[in-house]
């Protein structure tokens, strides 16, 4: 029950040399060990001769990474609140204006009533004075020929009487 291959492999056998050490398992073992813990203290020396270990190097770089995105904050706050500060003023400036613009359109209502009234009143008059015109025109159509005066020496006595007159009272 109990077949085992044999320890001795011919030379003409097809089983190659290397799984000879198969049967010397703890050959495999001992070498591999060894391999592993010169790798480890080859790696350790390497780190204590040059000084720098990839660990300190990492936080030293992700330290530096929080203090970047730290500061690149605090300037975002910074100019957010200066945006802010500024819309402010934008729209601050904006409410004057348009109160500026509220009281300019009530003036110039204003005004335009003002206009409205002295047009109407313009025309009044305009048509008063028409109306005047035509009746002052048809009585002299009525009136053949008016009589005129010349000046003569007792109207202008008066005249300079009534000058008298009016700058003593």
């Amino acid at each position: 029950m109990n077949d085992l291959a044999p320890r001795y492999y011919p030379s003409g056998s097809p089983v190659s040399p290397v799984s000879r050490f198969g049967g010397q398992p703890v050959f495999i073992g001992v070498a591999a060990l060894a391999v592993i813990v010169l790798g480890i203290g080859g790696i350790a020396g390497w780190r204590a001769y040059s000084g720098t270990a990839p660990e300190l190097d990492r936080v030293v770089a992700s330290r530096q990474l929080q203090a970047r995105a730290t500061q690149a904050s605090e300037q975002l706050v910074e100019k957010t609140k200066g945006i802010e500060a500024t819309q402010q003023e934008s729209i601050d400036q904006l409410q004057v204006v348009q109160d500026h613009l509220q009281t300019v359109r009530r003036l110039l209502a204003a005004q335009q009533t003002d206009t409205k009234k002295l047009s109407e009143q313009v025309a009044t008059l305009t048509e008063s004075i028409d109306g005047l015109r035509q009746s002052f025109a048809s009585a002299r159509s009525d009136d053949p020929a008016p009589k005129v005066r010349k000046p003569g020496r007792k109207h202008k006595a008066v005249r300079s009487a009534n000058r008298k007159r009016g700058s003593q009272g």
